[in-house]
């Protein structure tokens, strides 16, 4: 799934060095928050932000993990694919491709493209 976004919010965040951290570590594998602040070296307050900003854009999902006994917590995965930048016409754009984080959509999204 691709759509444009605002050029200098989408070059704001992907400047912040936290949320580009938190971008790689979720591509490798969906991770909680404070797994994210251990691998970022970052407080869980700068995470937790970081998060809603990425999550706010559709560039990283979150799910509940279940643990025994009804205890659950949340992991984020990065939804992130690919960002363009071009520039023409004296006018600079951006668009993210992003792929869908549940299951049952990226099934779906995979049957669409045949």
């Amino acid at each position: 799934m691709s759509e444009d976004h605002d050029i200098e919010e989408l070059l704001s965040l992907l400047d912040d060095e936290y949320a580009r951290l938190i971008l790689i570590e979720t591509s490798k594998q969906p991770m909680s928050a404070k797994e994210l602040a251990a691998a970022c070296d970052a407080s869980l307050p700068t995470i937790y932000r970081r998060i809603d900003r990425l999550s706010d854009r559709g560039l990283v999902s979150e799910r509940t993990e279940f643990v025994d006994e009804g205890r659950h917590y949340s992991v984020y995965e990065a939804t992130l694919e690919r960002v363009v930048i071009e520039l023409g016409d004296g006018d600079l754009t951006g668009s993210v491709s992003t792929r869908a984080s549940d299951p049952a959509d990226r099934f779906t999204s995979m049957w669409e493209d045949l």
